[in-house]
């Protein structure tokens, strides 16, 4: 596979908020694996909470998906994955994570792809908030990509979804254990029952006397703590809670249909977070007015994270995708 080295960072210089806060200069850093630029059918990739731009290679999170014959084939198409500004990935910090609402990062990746010259990709896939990121991008810019897939997502942010940012929000202010906490607690979200029954059974750590899935939770909220920062924990819990295409916008069908671009909506059986009614009623919702939608299932006792861990299933899912894109060209 062809990584290239990792460009310096886009400037975005006096951004504004839609909360109205100036940020006189943003870096955007991004990675391109793949296709040199320009040479072939671009694929946007955008990360989830905790994730990055890092998204094929020896450390990429979708590696699995994503490389040399892979689903998305790096010998076909060209990847782009921008961080988001404040993920952690780089210096740089957002102490007023409150500034900031999922569409604000929308804008932000459209002026990457402004800056990089790109006026239209192949597809623009995400998961979780990554994919609430991805419809904002489209509400924005109806042109720019042929096929929007967002997995274990969706265009709003739910009440239930709301719910749960807000306790994560409580934590990460409150806790004297903010990231291990928060993180605790997340994992009950991103997983379901079924998932820990299978994995666990009730058994005892016999070196700790304690449940196993209580020292796998701490081991988990350990693991974030050593890599994660709080700040930019705050922030993008604060992009999950703020999805919402038609906020001071237009309503949903006015914006979507202005796109052209076909809408593949893949959702979780299991998942507790966007659950697959939601997901049901956006696809019914869209199929009023548009032709070319689809929903489909991933099915899996692991919840949430299904979209990280159930890659035979998503290969299927997204072959007619991208393999009949490499057969075209």
């Amino acid at each position: 596979m062809k990584l290239e080295n990792i460009p310096s960072p886009i400037i975005i210089q006096n951004f504004i908020t839609e909360s109205g806060a100036v940020y006189p200069s943003l870096p955007l850093s991004f990675t391109l694996s793949g296709q040199p630029l320009h040479s072939a059918p671009i694929v946007l990739v955008n990360h989830a909470l905790t994730g990055n731009a890092q998204v094929t290679g020896e450390n990429g999170w979708w590696s699995d998906l994503i490389g040399d014959g892979k689903t998305i084939d790096t010998h076909k198409f060209t990847i782009l994955a921008f961080n988001v500004p404040g993920n952690g990935n780089d210096s740089f910090i957002i102490e007023n994570y409150l500034d900031f609402k999922t569409r604000d990062i929308a804008r932000i990746f459209l002026q990457g792809l402004e800056a990089l010259q790109i006026e239209q990709v192949f597809a623009i896939i995400g998961g979780s908030v990554g994919g609430g990121v991805a419809w904002e991008i489209l509400a924005l810019a109806p042109n720019i990509t042929e096929h929007l897939i967002p997995i274990a997502t969706d265009w709003k942010s739910t009440d239930w979804m709301i719910a749960n940012c807000f306790l994560q929000e409580q934590i990460l202010n409150n806790s004297s254990k903010p990231i291990e906490d928060a993180r605790i607690h997340a994992m009950l979200c991103y997983r379901s029952p079924e998932s820990f029954k299978e994995k666990f059974q009730r058994t005892i750590n016999q070196d700790l006397l304690i449940f196993n899935i209580e020292s796998w939770l701490a081991h988990h909220g350990n693991k974030l703590q050593k890599r994660y920062q709080l700040a930019s924990y705050k922030l993008m819990n604060q992009l999950l809670k703020t999805i919402d295409i038609t906020r001071n916008s237009e309503d949903f069908e006015t914006l979507i249909s202005k796109s052209n671009a076909a809408i593949h909506i893949i959702a979780i059986n299991s998942d507790l977070f966007f659950t697959p009614k939601e997901n049901l009623e956006t696809y019914n919702e869209l199929k009023k007015f548009k032709n070319n939608v689809s929903y489909s299932e991933i099915d899996s006792v692991h919840g949430h994270d299904a979209f990280l861990i159930e890659y035979k299933q998503l290969d299927h899912l997204l072959a007619d995708i991208f393999k009949a894109e490499t057969i075209a060209k």
